[in-house]
């Protein structure tokens, strides 16, 4: 492991030399500017001419990135590991996907809708170097072992058991790598008698108790994204982040060990405090807040919908006089508080849609925002691709793949001046060989 040292552009991150610093050699390919084929999508290519008008910079392997010269080395699957480590890749980390030869992460496969990839792996594996190797060989397990010794993280989202199998725990690694950080990402952690027992994203969706308090009455619904996937990437990512730290200050590393379930029941901590000691939970309201109301999905006229919400008394009496303009129901008895406006929504919710009826979708929004009520559209796919704000602030780049160059939106947040790295999603195996001859591996 190479020495550890102050990373420049972040206090208290590892940045470490020898090997280990991101080259563009990895990612180096040629990309077909061409014009794509017409897609489905009307926005796809307003968004490529966008591009082409205004286009991202190159990525710099010199640029000051918070995490350069870190090597993170990922044997992952799915989501929630890839997504992970995409996170830190776009702040500047050499990333080792490690795949299956020939077929590579299954995630490849789950759908063709990007250009003949699939979503979920475009979305979450750009800016990656792909390594083939076939773990059950001892040459290949033993090639992967002398890359973890120049290693600065190791995550796996492996099936329960796995890496250990392999002698790829934590107590094994760091007997050789005291300063490697493992991050663990399983359904149900480590320990406890759910240790073992396999875990996708809907069953922690269900387990978690996400489904018990989404969707309608009578009929649950799921997330449209997998947000439990999600969930456990992005506490996987934060807490690779502060490892880093930690050891910036220490010189040692540690174990992480980030359960799907543990992630998700954070964010499900507002509905159990909500049915502390024994309180009902939140009712299923659909898009409506449970809880507070008028909060949620509106019809107007012309067939359209709104959003919006408030969140206070103020806020109450504004949308009532000057929205609505029926100020007498500031005096109604069953409209008096938030709760009772919620326990009442249905009398309340015929009352605002008869006054929208009158107005389009749009004559809404303006009444609402020169009110200062709190709205939004209700956006379709077509329409993020198209939205305006994004367009604004210039959120948009491309990311080049096996079959061309594909719109992708920067990272979220950044700081001012930080470099926007914005690299290949990789092909299964594209980089094995140069990875090989790196590391002094003979093939």
């Amino acid at each position: 492991m190479a020495t550890p040292r102050i990373a420049p552009g972040l206090v208290g991150l590892l940045n470490v030399g020898g090997g280990c610093r991101a080259t563009n050699t990895y990612f180096q390919r040629s990309v077909d500017k061409t014009q794509p084929k017409a897609s489905k999508f009307r926005s796809f290519s307003t968004i490529h001419r966008r591009l082409e008008a205004e286009p991202g910079k190159p990525s710099n392997p010199s640029a000051k990135l918070p995490l350069a010269g870190t090597l993170v080395v990922s044997l992952e699957q799915a989501v929630a590991g890839p997504f992970c480590t995409r996170q830190l890749a776009d702040l500047g980390a050499r990333v080792i996907k490690v795949e299956r030869p020939g077929l590579g992460d299954f995630n490849r496969y789950h759908d063709e809708r990007v250009k003949g990839l699939c979503s979920h792996f475009v979305w979450t594996n750009r800016s990656k170097e792909s390594l083939a190797l076939d773990l059950k060989k001892p040459d290949d397990l033993a090639a992967l072992k002398t890359i973890l010794a120049k290693a600065d993280v190791l995550v796996q989202n492996l099936a329960p058991g796995a890496s250990e199998r392999m002698g790829l725990s934590y107590e094994t690694l760091k007997q050789k790598h005291p300063s490697l950080i493992v991050c663990d990402i399983s359904g149900y952690g480590s320990t406890g008698p759910y240790k073992d027992k396999k875990a996708y994203d809907l069953l922690i969706q269900a387990e978690s108790g996400f489904l018990s308090v989404t969707g309608s009455p009578g009929m649950p619904a799921k997330s449209g994204i997998s947000i439990a996937d999600i969930a456990a990437g992005v506490t996987a990512f934060n807490n690779i982040l502060a490892a880093i730290i930690q050891r910036g200050k220490t010189g040692e590393g540690c174990r992480l060990d980030v359960s799907m379930l543990e992630s998700m029941a954070e964010w499900m901590s507002f509905p159990m405090y909500y049915a502390y000691d024994g309180a009902p939970a939140p009712a299923l309201a659909g898009a409506e807040h449970a809880s507070i109301y008028p909060y949620g999905p509106f019809k107007t006229g012309g067939g359209g919908m709104v959003m919006l919400g408030m969140q206070n008394e103020r806020e109450w009496g504004i949308f009532a006089e000057q929205v609505l303009e029926q100020k007498e129901l500031l005096e109604h008895e069953r409209f008096k508080t938030t709760s009772m406006r919620s326990a009442n929504r249905k009398e309340l919710k015929e009352i605002i849609q008869e006054a929208f009826s009158k107005f389009t979708a749009d004559d809404v929004l303006e009444r609402l925002q020169t009110a200062g009520i709190a709205n939004a559209r209700v956006t379709d796919m077509p329409g993020l691709w198209d939205h305006p704000q994004l367009a604004a602030r210039n959120r948009w780049s491309e990311v080049d793949t096996l079959n061309g160059p594909v719109p992708a939106l920067k990272p979220a947040g950044g700081a001012d001046g930080l470099h926007v790295r914005m690299d290949p999603v990789p092909a299964v195996g594209e980089h094995s060989e140069a990875i090989f001859e790196e590391f002094g591996i003979q093939r």
